[in-house]
């Protein structure tokens, strides 16, 4: 078969992928990109490329895209049908789609996590409600970015809030509470970054109290002065190298990502004050910081097109096995 391109990168955001297509084009590796917000496709169209790596966000729907999630989702399950391989397909994006699948795979990997409860009415939530241990997290269950995180202190002020501000419904009519877990503020989280199921690099994450822990510069550049859909009257999010991450903390992440059929990601984990590493997000969307990964001693643009060219000489190979079969 005689492709456009040797890699098809589905995407949405407009600023994310921009150093991924500049490293591409450095390498002379031939690309596709192909835009999720307006699009269209049939079961008959032959694939852009052999290889697929999707970078899509469940955070579209705070830029006014909400249509690309399914549509992504719709686009690689038929990719995949057909035998086309996606890397970060549908399985790892339906998990990052959903923080109640989230905590259910680190519930049955037996990684600690907060406890969740997932809810679509308040009355159902009420009967339950002596169970949960405010103060809690409202997340949504589609999340992404930080959007629309609460902390509510009792049912009653969950009520409340729900009815002043319906949107926090959105996308999906689906919400969680998520057991707060008190960690050190000065400390933050740590982001580990996973590539081909080894650790790119880790960092660690200092809020000031924000949710939007977006690594791209372009949501919290290094002099924060960006422009992001989730502004914040808060201090910038700061971001610092982290050398010293617990090999247990490495151990699981690799586990995450591998029971989660990720290839490329982030997982995110506190430190509880008890001591006890709290693993809370995983994200399939990895929005790399080249300031970090340069106190690392590399570029990691360039480091994710050496993993596509390797996987792509991969798929080319097993093509070239079944065709001899």
């Amino acid at each position: 078969m005689t492709y456009r391109a040797d890699i098809a990168v589905l995407y949405e955001h407009p600023e994310w992928q921009k150093p991924l297509f500049a490293a591409l084009e450095r390498r002379g590796v031939r690309y596709a990109a192909v835009d999720l917000k307006r699009a269209a496709f049939s079961a008959d169209d032959a694939p852009l490329a052999p290889l697929y790596f999707n970078q899509a966000s469940p955070s579209a729907y705070v830029r006014g895209n909400t249509r690309a999630v399914p549509y992504a989702l719709a686009y690689m399950r038929a990719l995949e049908i057909r035998g086309v391989r996606v890397l970060n397909g549908a399985a790892a994006f339906a998990l990052e789609l959903s923080k109640t699948a989230q905590a259910a795979l680190l519930r049955e990997l037996d990684i600690p996590a907060p406890r969740t409860w997932t809810f679509n009415d308040l009355g159902a939530l009420r009967a339950r409600a002596e169970e949960i241990p405010f103060p809690v997290l409202l997340k949504p269950e589609q999340g992404g970015s930080g959007a629309r995180i609460v902390m509510v202190e009792t049912y009653e002020h969950l009520v409340a809030l729900l009815a002043q501000q319906p949107e926090h419904w959105l996308p999906d009519n689906l919400l969680l509470l998520q057991e707060y877990i008190p960690s050190d503020p000065a400390r933050g989280i740590v982001r580990m970054e996973f590539l081909g199921g080894e650790l790119l690099y880790a960092m660690r994450v200092v809020s000031h109290g924000r949710f939007n822990l977006c690594p791209s510069p372009v949501c919290n550049p290094d002099d924060g002065a960006g422009v992001c859909e989730l502004p914040s009257e808060a201090q910038p999010v700061e971001f610092y190298a982290y050398r010293e991450v617990p090999a247990q903390a490495v151990a699981w992440g690799k586990r995450i990502m591998a029971v989660g059929k990720l290839d490329v990601g982030g997982i995110e984990y506190l430190e509880a004050a008890d001591g006890r590493l709290v693993f809370y997000d995983i994200n399939a969307n990895s929005n790399l910081r080249p300031s970090i990964a340069a106190e690392h001693g590399f570029d990691p643009f360039e480091r994710v097109v050496d993993f596509l060219v390797r996987e792509r000489k991969r798929t080319h190979a097993a093509e070239d096995e079944r065709a001899f079969a």
